[in-house]
């Protein structure tokens, strides 16, 4: 059974983003030669996110997210992202990235994948994050950046 990620929409935005050429070649080849090895998710968050994206690049980022299998945002996890807003672990005017972590941890995901430092691949924040799932019960994903999720093989 293959590992399960979930990419947040920094990730897909990277791919194409011309104005970070490191983080773009980085996802690039990330995508290319690392990503076949897991079963990639997305949620529909995902692709509402980058509809909000300028063309040309919008149609692009849609497109390469449609690929990808599609989880549920499901009442479970709306009322655990809730759980994080009236806790103080995101603001409310991150709900999306509060829904991405509860779409996760609702499903099981083995790994979370973003480019978002500073309200998802935050060590203080994950740590608030997995008290609180594990106190309610939840799984935990781990949240980390591509690079994190090169194999050995590769990495030399």
């Amino acid at each position: 059974m293959k590992t399960r990620i979930y990419l947040e929409t920094s990730v897909i935005g990277a791919y194409l983003d011309n104005e970070d050429t490191f983080r773009r070649d980085l996802t690039i080849r990330w995508w290319e030669h690392e990503r076949p090895r897991y079963d990639t998710c997305i949620s529909p968050l995902v692709l509402r996110e980058l509809e909000r994206v300028r063309e040309p690049r919008r149609s692009a980022c849609v497109n390469l997210a449609r690929t990808l299998n599609q989880l549920e945002v499901t009442e479970e996890a709306i009322i655990l992202a809730e759980g994080y807003l009236s806790r103080g672990i995101f603001q409310r005017k991150y709900m999306a990235d509060a829904l991405h972590v509860a779409v996760a941890s609702f499903h099981k995901i083995d790994f979370i994948v973003t480019w978002n430092f500073g309200f998802l691949a935050n060590v203080y924040r994950q740590a608030r994050v997995r008290l609180f799932n594990v106190t309610a019960g939840f799984f935990v994903p781990v949240i980390i950046t591509p690079e994190f999720l090169v194999s050995e093989v590769n990495a030399s």
